[in-house]
């Protein structure tokens, strides 16, 4: 569970947060198992989730996320999970202190990336320290992005040419 690249070809991502890297600068990622009950493993394997505008908190030696939505099990019955609860995230505790110490400065927050299932079938979320984007970082990389795409667009063409 110690932070490392997590590129595994092995993991079936589920969810995805697209407007975290949109709106955050990425620092540090985690990798979390998470304490899920009853009809969400299986909701969550439906894809059944909302990992927008969630968030997660460290609150004494242990984290939790927040306003992370799963959807009820559409075959589930009385005993279906709440969507909304606060969920715990399993973190070693040398990972919570780093995360508390980087959270404790100003402008840091806690962003789940994604939410997925690891080759031993585990559900895991990729969580990330993050600082907010300005409005002018913004459009530095919506810049940089058209800048990319001309060249890509300049190189295909005169390669196009080389060959007609």
């Amino acid at each position: 569970m110690a932070k490392k690249n997590i590129k595994d070809e092995n993991k079936k991502v589920r969810l995805t947060n697209r407007k975290a890297r949109r709106d955050y600068i990425i620092l540090d990622t985690f990798e979390a198992g998470i304490e899920l009950r009853g009809t969400e493993v299986k909701s969550l394997r439906e894809g059944r989730g909302n990992l927008n505008d969630s968030y997660a908190t460290v609150e004494k030696g242990e984290v939790f996320v927040h306003q992370f939505n799963i959807t009820p099990y559409t075959h589930g019955n009385r005993f279906n999970h709440e969507p909304d609860r606060v969920r715990k995230l399993l973190l070693h505790k040398y990972e919570i202190l780093k995360l508390a110490q980087q959270v404790d400065q100003k402008g840091f927050t806690i962003v789940p990336l994604q939410l997925y299932f690891n080759n031993r079938n585990r559900a895991k979320m990729e969580i990330a320290v993050a600082k907010g984007k300005f409005l002018y970082d913004k459009r530095e990389d919506i810049k940089k992005r058209t800048q990319q795409r001309e060249l890509q667009r300049e190189f295909r063409n005169k390669g196009l040419q080389r060959f007609v």
